[in-house]
């Protein structure tokens, strides 16, 4: 993953409002949930969800399915898992070449 999209992923789900919806979406795993059932979960107006369901698509950190007539959303794991792979990959590696630890 490059920074540049490491940091727009980070600054969309950076919003309180955005991180509740990827909080509830990773929750419903895989099937997702209908549109409707986060409006009514977060209590917020449906022009103010599609607002931030419009962020959150752009960053490529969910996507929409029709069925039928209901509008769901899914959670993109997959970017999620590359997100904490390129913020965790050099985990301790200065540990590993003798770096000192500033301990206050």
């Amino acid at each position: 993953m490059e920074l540049e999209t490491a940091a727009l992923i980070l600054s969309k789900i950076g919003n309180p409002t955005r991180l509740k919806i990827v909080r509830l979406l990773v929750k419903a795993g895989s099937k997702g949930l209908p549109v409707g059932s986060i409006q009514k979960s977060l209590k917020i107006p449906g022009s103010t969800l599609t607002h931030h369901i419009t962020h959150l698509k752009n960053a490529g950190v969910i996507r929409q399915e029709r069925e039928q007539a209901t509008l769901f959303c899914k959670m993109q794991y997959e970017v999620l898992d590359h997100l904490v792979k390129y913020l965790t990959e050099e985990c301790c590696i200065d540990e590993s070449h003798g770096a000192r630890s500033t301990k206050n």
